[in-house]
């Protein structure tokens, strides 16, 4: 892959965590948590609606999650589209790391909160949102 296609991977990647804060923050609101709540329940298989926003503290939660989410998403959009150019290796290693902090701790907080499935997910959001930024850039 180019320089080019590892910037426009960032970006999809951005776009990738960063559409889940509005899910989450609209969550806090009972008319619009439906679709932060399937999300819920489907990443802790299996999908049986046991996931709610019925206490004021997972509401609170959501509306943090939903901030964190975006704040990520548009980190990693400015470092695509401001950074890449001027250190396109770093820049790579930062989404990098950013990706592995997010897949240690959220996976082993899933599996010891008794929701290991979402674990499984991870990987696949891991391997999609990284793609080919795992592997340095050919010049060009």
């Amino acid at each position: 892959m180019t320089t080019e296609q590892h910037r426009n991977w960032m970006k999809f990647t951005a776009i990738g965590i960063g559409i889940f804060g509005p899910i989450f923050a609209l969550a806090t609101m009972a008319a619009f948590d439906e679709p932060a709540r399937w999300s819920l329940d489907l990443l802790s298989w299996p999908v049986d609606g046991a996931q709610n926003y019925d206490a004021p503290t997972s509401r609170f939660l959501t509306a943090l999650t939903g901030g964190f989410l975006l704040g990520w998403g548009v980190t990693i959009w400015f470092l695509a589209t401001r950074v890449h150019a001027l250190a396109p290796e770093p820049t790579r290693k930062a989404v990098l790391a950013g990706l592995l902090a997010w897949f240690v701790l959220d996976s082993a907080g899933s599996i010891a909160s008794g929701n290991a499935s979402n674990a499984g997910f991870n990987v696949v959001v891991l391997l999609i949102l990284a793609g080919p930024l795992w592997i340095p850039a050919e010049n060009g």
